[in-house]
């Protein structure tokens, strides 16, 4: 019978605390093995539990959740899932997290205990996939750091570029680290398109543009695609590549259909991309839970553009690169490090 999965849960709320707990132990893959209140209990906790993955609340009196995570992630590396309020200052913390080594966060919902059961499928799936990149965070990559050099941009000979790069949890660290490592000139218009809410992609947009060379911005309908800037799909809307009288790239946005976790839907952007762009579209998919971007990924091969999957080793969840792989729609699989290299090549 396999092992569940230990549970540790921390939140200054007691009534948080007993709602997760309801929610995790009525699971039955998942066990609660301890609670604490604050930061110092949360490492105190960590130390003598060893969970499998803990819930860690940004919030907190004595040790907040992002003085408690960095601790952690120093001392007893393991799967953390950071529980969020869904506001603009609660997306910078979340976003700061995602860039110490959380694996994912969880959205608070706007009241209790009636909205539990909106949040409870999100809480079930984000532990799950915690757990699977436990073994990662162990092998001590969460600590790997990409080179900051840029990389040598390169003359396009014909036809316009599109690189479309799709991830999920453990995106927002890896995108943070290889993204400035392309050059402002990039021959080519570059989307982005991450698992996560509206707000956060919003403010995730700001983090990258600050760090980047390439213009970097939330995409807004009907915004042109061009070369040297990158848009990053809105979380909650599906991005749609189109082209207008002129023959220019440009995008649109509808609401996104898929369920919570899983959205922006990489595939929509991917298969519109290469019904545009054809042989000039690149795919790139990264670490990430599920199958979104696989099919994307073969409508790219097809139209006889390019196709690239970051490998196991450096995923911090080896799903979506996985499923496109073994669907025989991916041209290279290159670690995060070698991802710039490799578009730019291919560009």
């Amino acid at each position: 019978m396999p092992q569940k999965i230990r549970v540790l849960i921390v939140d200054d709320s007691a009534l948080v605390r007993k709602l997760l707990r309801d929610v995790i132990s009525g699971d039955p893959d998942m066990e609660v093995v301890g609670t604490a209140s604050n930061g110092v209990e949360a490492i105190r906790a960590v130390a003598e539990l060893e969970p499998d993955v803990v819930t860690m609340d940004i919030h907190m009196p004595e040790m907040d959740g992002l003085t408690a995570l960095e601790y952690i992630m120093r001392k007893h590396p393991l799967p953390v899932v950071m529980l969020s309020a869904l506001a603009q200052k609660g997306a910078t913390a979340t976003l700061k997290a995602l860039e110490l080594g959380a694996v994912d966060f969880i959205t608070k919902p706007s009241h209790y205990p009636s909205a539990v059961k909106e949040v409870r499928e999100e809480v079930v799936l984000k532990i799950k996939t915690a757990s699977q990149a436990r073994a990662y965070i162990l092998r001590g990559q969460a600590q790997r750091k990409v080179q900051p050099n840029p990389v040598v941009s390169r003359s396009v000979q014909t036809g316009e570029k599109l690189v479309v790069i799709g991830a999920s949890a453990g995106g927002p660290k890896a995108l943070a680290e290889i993204m400035p490592r392309f050059p402002g000139d990039t021959p080519a218009a570059v989307i982005i398109v991450q698992h996560m809410p509206g707000v956060f992609t919003r403010s995730f947009a700001g983090r990258l543009n600050n760090i980047c060379a390439l213009h970097v911005k939330e995409a807004e309908e009907n915004d042109e695609l061009r070369p040297g800037t990158a848009l990053i799909a809105p979380g909650g809307k599906d991005l749609i590549v189109t082209s207008d009288d002129r023959g220019s790239g440009r995008v649109e946005l509808m609401d996104s259909q898929n369920r919570v976790g899983a959205s922006p839907r990489i595939d929509t952007a991917m298969i519109t991309a290469a019904e545009v762009y054809a042989s000039g579209s690149v795919g790139v998919i990264m670490t990430g839970m599920g199958a979104d971007g696989a099919s994307g990924m073969e409508k790219i091969k097809k139209s006889e553009g390019s196709t690239i999957a970051q490998d196991e080793e450096t995923c911090l969840v080896f799903g979506m690169p996985k499923v496109a792989i073994e669907r025989g729609c991916v041209d290279y699989v290159v670690s995060l490090d070698m991802i710039p290299d490799m578009v730019m090549e291919l560009l």
